[in-house]
């Protein structure tokens, strides 16, 4: 694997906890529109003309904003022994290898 050696300390790039100019730059621009925003967001989910689908993603992003994005969890158990890493082997080992193209 190429890279530096397990153990070596990170060299170059930006210092831990220094932000990234581009992103902050466009922050504090995006920053400027934030009440404004959710004001657009608030009349777009009131409007009972709007689309149901426009209403409701405004209201998620309204939701989203005021009190964060909800946790996602990922149950990465198998409950019927499917999808284990030996039956994923199998079913690699299965499949045949590619032709070699020579030349033509």
């Amino acid at each position: 694997m190429a890279g530096r050696p397990k153990g070596l300390p990170k060299t170059g790039g930006r210092r831990k906890g220094t932000p990234n100019k581009a992103t902050a730059d466009i922050k504090a621009i995006a920053q400027q529109y934030g009440e404004e925003s959710i004001i657009g967001l608030i009349e777009i989910a009131r409007d009972t003309e709007a689309p149901h689908a426009a209403r409701v993603a405004a209201y998620k992003d309204i939701l989203d904003r005021g009190y964060g994005k909800p946790t996602q969890s990922v149950d990465l158990s198998s409950t019927d022994g499917t999808m284990t890493p030996k039956s994923l082997s199998d079913f690699y080992a299965g499949i045949p290898p590619e032709p070699e193209s020579g030349p033509s």
